[in-house]
């Protein structure tokens, strides 16, 4: 089989065949009994009764493939002016006295961990220990707020947190232990010990007989080898934010976890052991777990751990240096960062100081990519920019462009089409096909592949109810969109950003599209806002690039023609605001659903993933200079 389309459907029409020859290249203590079992309910498990462990062949595999001496990590931290490496055996090392910490502590296999750290080698350190142990890891973004924090130490009930002295912004320090003593006040259950970096910027306090010093710690630990653990058992619980406000643990297993994304590795990316592979994420987002620590090692890569922001540290160059410094073929991030980047250097003269000919491909996901943003980038790198989407409960991309099996024609706004396992339909309410072209749900027949969810942390029902229950025999991706002619998907909007005006159901995404592809908008963000008439109307927030001088009303005339000739007077799109900037999520996401409570006058909660909560006071003073937010 040499097309994409071929081995896609072999994958549908075969899932044990493919993917068990797939989970071959693995090292397996036990080979599974059934590579799919779908007498499990509600979801189907993959590898049942194969006996695995997820460090072991990240890391040990290779150094016993005598690749020890090949670099795992390479850690570039510009806000400490910091640089580390370490190949796979000093890596393994490492890994194996922590795990040896942490085991003495009496944490073994099944019991939760959580890791609240910043992007320090030490935190893909803790994931990588906790594996090799069979002890279930919860990372939690560093610097989340307490509340938030102890939530998740309620939820997964953790014998032990690994955390550190302080995260670094390029403004300010934040202090993680206090933030960290306080949620263990708040939560009803006491983690027994906790393990802390102490970082030289600012020391924490440390609390006798429940913290220990991690240095201290690791100089006096004995290494620990791998405990084989079940395929199916969790490897790690990661925290994805509910629409009630308590978070929803999402549950990796080990052996299908492994599997996919060795397989993306190589066909969606397009690298193979030895390249130079980077996700600018957080080790806190699934990007961070799936593509900087376990996609990359399980893989043979050497992976980058950046310590810094695309643009700021020191400026808008801080990407094209890393890629030039250490050969990355790949470049995986979010189009905020190429936003962020094309706003403050929209010519590109930063990036021409650097050689960056070892990159291939720039790989964007974590929300849509609007064509504008998509087009910069090409003509700027002058390198194929690849747009992809998945979610946290899949752990790997649900639609992609293969790489490294067969490049298909980019299409600007599209993901390309659904990768191997995925059967991606779209559906109308009735629960049948749309045609090509037609708007409807995006959901996925099970079974669903290997690595996607097969529960919630100790809460099957939610899971049941969330994902399964709207439409049986399928998942529900909670996107609406289309697929073409060609099979291509188009990820338009979330289900809940699909705006009905009189009538008439429209995407934002659509209409973010044409205010991008405005000359002078660097970024911007549509929401639906309450309406007596029409039932919704579409309102829009701009930020301008850098250095536009024009007057506010001039360029709302323009951009309001601009929604009216492209998309057409149904879209009623009269109401916009130029903003500073827009409030988002750490991980880049524009947060929508709160701007669109703030305009109607609903109630709100500060979300606890926001990156600058002062934001939302300016985006209120906006909204009510047209009348919202009253």
């Amino acid at each position: 089989m040499t097309s994409y389309a071929e081995i896609y459907q072999h994958s549908l029409n075969d899932p044990e065949a493919f993917w068990g020859t797939v989970a071959k290249e693995l090292h397996w203590y036990k080979p599974w009994d059934k590579v799919l079992d779908e007498s499990v309910k509600p979801s189907p498990r993959w590898f049942k009764g194969g006996m695995f462990n997820t460090c072991y062949n990240a890391l040990d595999r290779h150094i016993e493939a005598g690749h020890g001496d090949r670099l795992a990590l390479i850690y570039d931290s510009p806000v400490t002016e910091q640089k580390r490496t370490f190949s796979y055996s000093e890596l393994r090392d490492t890994v194996a006295r922590l795990a040896g910490v942490i085991a003495s502590h009496g944490v073994g296999k099944g019991d939760r961990v959580i890791i609240y750290m910043p992007m320090i080698p030490e935190a893909a350190i803790a994931m990588l220990a906790c594996a090799r142990i069979g002890a279930i890891h919860s990372v939690v973004f560093g610097g989340f707020a307490a509340n938030e924090l102890a939530t998740r130490i309620d939820d997964s009930q953790p014998k032990m947190v690994l955390s550190a002295s302080c995260g670094i912004e390029p403004s300010r320090l934040v202090a993680y232990k206090p933030l960290l003593d306080e949620a263990i006040e708040i939560a009803r259950h006491k983690p027994a010990n906790c393990i802390i970096k102490q970082r030289p910027q600012l020391t924490a306090e440390l609390q006798d007989g429940r913290d220990y010093d991690w240095d201290q710690a690791l100089a006096e630990a004995e290494p620990v080898d791998c405990v084989p653990v079940e395929a199916t058992d969790p490897l790690y619980i990661l925290y994805t934010s509910g629409t009630t406000g308590q978070p929803k643990g999402v549950v990796r297993d080990n052996g299908g976890h492994a599997a996919a994304l060795l397989w993306s590795m190589k066909s969606i990316y397009n690298v193979e052991a030895g390249d130079v592979y980077w996700a600018a994420s957080d080790v806190g987002w699934v990007v961070g777990h799936s593509y900087i620590v376990y996609g990359p090692l399980l893989a043979g890569c050497t992976t980058v751990l950046y310590e810094g922001k695309p643009v700021g540290t020191p400026d808008p160059g801080a990407f094209w240096r890393v890629i030039s410094e250490y050969g990355v073929k790949v470049l995986f991030t979010a189009p905020t960062a190429f936003r962020a980047i094309k706003k403050e250097d929209p010519q590109g003269a930063y990036m021409s100081k650097y050689d960056i000919s070892c990159m291939d491909t720039l790989f964007l996901a974590g929300e849509r990519c609007d064509p504008d943003t998509l087009h910069w980038a090409e003509t700027m790198l002058q390198k194929p920019v690849i747009d992809h989407w998945w979610q946290t409960e899949t752990g790997w991309a649900i639609a992609a462009n293969p790489m490294g099996v067969e490049p298909l024609p980019v299409k600007a706004g599209s993901p390309t089409v659904s990768m191997v396992g995925y059967d991606v339909q779209v559906l109308d309410d009735q629960g049948s096909e749309k045609a090509a072209g037609e708007m409807g749900d995006i959901v996925i027949k099970q079974p669903l592949p290997p690595s996607c969810l097969p529960t919630l942390w100790n809460n099957e029902q939610r899971f049941v109810e969330s994902y399964l229950s709207a439409y049986p025999g399928y998942y529900l991706t909670g996107d609406a969109g289309y697929k073409d002619e060609d099979g291509y998907l188009w990820i338009m909007s979330r289900t809940d950003d699909v705006i009905n005006v009189a009538g008439h159901r429209l995407s934002t995404g659509q209409m973010e599209e044409v205010l991008a592809g405005h000359a002078d908008v660097a970024e911007c963000a549509v929401i639906g806002v309450s309406d007596a008439l029409k039932g919704q109307l579409p309102l829009g927030l701009v930020v301008l690039k850098s250095g536009v001088e024009r007057s506010a009303e001039e360029l709302s005339v323009e951009l309001v023609k601009r929604v009216r000739e492209l998309i057409g007077p149904v879209a009623a799109f009269k109401h916009l605001a130029i903003v500073k900037r827009l409030p988002k999520t750490r991980s880049g996401k524009i947060l929508r659903g709160t701007m669109v409570k703030i305009a109607d006058g609903d109630e709100w909660k500060m979300p606890a993933t926001i990156d600058d909560p002062a934001i939302l006071d300016e985006i209120s003073s906006s909204l009510q200079s047209l009348g919202y937010a009253r």
